[in-house]
């Protein structure tokens, strides 16, 4: 049999347990998939060519005395913001970086399901805005037309996963950071509740609104990565209750009321839904009333919720900046920023911190009559590469609410979402929507997500990349 870029995390697993590929031929050809498109593309940032091969041969040594683990042998990528033992965690910053003593937790867990961590994929500066893009690294590109870019800040991961060189990767999530590229790459993108995959050695990431969440082809994959991933470090002061996100892939979500929300939340700067983006979102409504869900407009109540985001943000960008090696190398607009966050970070970011709880029993209220969100994860379809790299702040930030103004609601409330592929837009470019969902609710939103999956069948497109060469396995 052969085992090629399509076989996503759950497959590959499977076969290697099944000893039908061994982890050693698995590792080689992904290495060889990521310097091939490399030049193109540019989704690492760090590849660890020889680790990753010494774990490989590891995995099979393990394998072949019998040991099974959940991803014994499979590689994957995480986004370099995560600690990996002996490399630098640049987080899209230029200069040269001390390497990282220990493994954070959540890379911690992926090792102890027996991952091989093949590299560290790029973000931009300190994952602030949409694009991947910046002076550290150049451009990274998306699959679906190189043009364009894949989004960011998990934009090394999403055009990893996207063009096939990893089934999976693990990326981060502050105001929609695995969402948004996901949505513009045509992956699943979850992002769990707060807490649910450690930050550590950060027990709070930018003030509690950035988490840690999941990139995938289809939902199962997506899941699988996520109770891999999941767990907390001793230290860490979110510890939520346990989910098993692969057990709800299967599951029946039964009969749903969905709230389709196409308003998106205030902000200090216009947005406005592009016409063929809501398209694809109502076309995506319809699907799921056709499921047998009822479903029908109306918006959360999410008041001048943006009010309590900037402290939490700015303050965050603020704390990494002071540790940064390198400050004078940083972006004229990550300094106006942390310039901002140390202004908010005494009483405005106290009083946004205690604002949560109000938000949680507001909004928490209209899930009394709804179960589920449905709302576009972007505004528009994915931007060129370029158009916001060098305009200054005032400006980027016009920009990235223009495009990008309905994920960060629930980074604020710490609440699970699932971005899922909806379509394309004329031309080609991937748009996705959200399943979003109250505290907890991860185990609803993938079974419904899945449930859609299994309708649209969006695992089986491609972008328009020559396939790369096949893996012939043992069997």
């Amino acid at each position: 049999m052969t085992l090629d870029r399509s076989a996503g995390l759950t497959d590959t697993a499977r076969a290697l347990s099944d000893g039908e590929v061994s982890a050693r031929d698995l590792v080689e050809r992904t290495l060889a998939r990521i310097e091939a498109t490399q030049d193109v593309l540019n989704a690492f940032r760090v590849v660890r060519t020889e680790a990753a091969l010494a774990e490989a041969d590891a995995a099979d040594r393990e394998l072949a005395a019998g040991a099974r683990r959940p991803l014994l042998g499979v590689p994957v990528a995480v986004k370099d913001d995560t600690d990996v033992a002996g490399e630098p965690t640049a987080f899209g910053c230029r200069g040269t970086h001390p390497v990282a003593a220990e493994d954070g937790e959540a890379v911690r867990r992926l090792r102890a399901a027996g991952a091989v961590i093949v590299g560290k994929t790029n973000t931009c500066e300190l994952g602030q805005w949409p694009f991947t893009e910046g002076p550290a690294f150049g451009a990274t590109r998306n699959p679906w037309s190189t043009d364009h870019t894949p989004g960011g800040s998990s934009g090394g991961s999403a055009a990893a996963v996207a063009a096939g060189l990893v089934p999976a990767a693990l990326g981060s999530d502050g105001a929609g950071s695995v969402r948004i590229p996901a949505s513009w790459t045509h992956l699943v993108g979850v992002k769990p509740q707060r807490g649910r995959i450690s930050t550590w050695p950060r027990g709070e990431s930018f003030q509690g609104i950035t988490v840690n969440g999941t990139l995938a082809r289809t939902v199962a994959d997506a899941a699988l990565l996520l109770d891999a991933a999941s767990g907390n470090h001793a230290l860490d002061p979110h510890r939520p209750p346990a989910v098993e996100a692969s057990a709800a892939v299967g599951r029946d979500p039964g009969r749903l009321r969905i709230a389709l929300s196409l308003k998106p939340p205030f902000t200090a700067f216009p947005a406005r839904l592009r016409p063929e983006v809501r398209a694809r979102i109502v076309e995506l409504a319809d699907r799921l009333a056709g499921l047998g869900h009822t479903v029908e407009e109306a918006d959360p109540p999410y008041g001048r919720i943006g009010l309590t985001f900037v402290p939490r943000a700015t303050a965050g960008i603020a704390e990494w900046v002071a540790e940064a090696p390198f400050p004078a190398l940083l972006d004229r607009r990550t300094h106006g920023a942390a310039r901002l966050g140390r202004l908010l970070g005494g009483a405005p970011l106290r009083a946004a911190r205690r604002a949560e709880a109000a938000l949680h029993r507001r909004i928490g209220a209209f899930f009394r009559t709804y179960d589920v969100v449905l709302a576009p994860t972007t505004a528009a379809p994915p931007p060129r590469i370029g158009a916001m790299l060098h305009l200054g702040g005032f400006a980027t930030d016009r920009a990235m609410i223009a495009a990008c103004p309905y994920a960060w609601p629930w980074n604020v409330l710490g609440w699970p979402g699932v971005n899922v592929p909806a379509g394309f837009a004329p031309g080609g470019l991937p748009v996705g929507a959200q399943l979003l969902g109250p505290a907890h609710s991860e185990p609803l939103l993938l079974s419904l997500a899945a449930q859609l999956e299994a309708e649209l069948r969006w695992h089986e497109l491609w972008p328009p990349q020559p396939e790369p060469e096949r893996v012939t396995t043992a069997g």
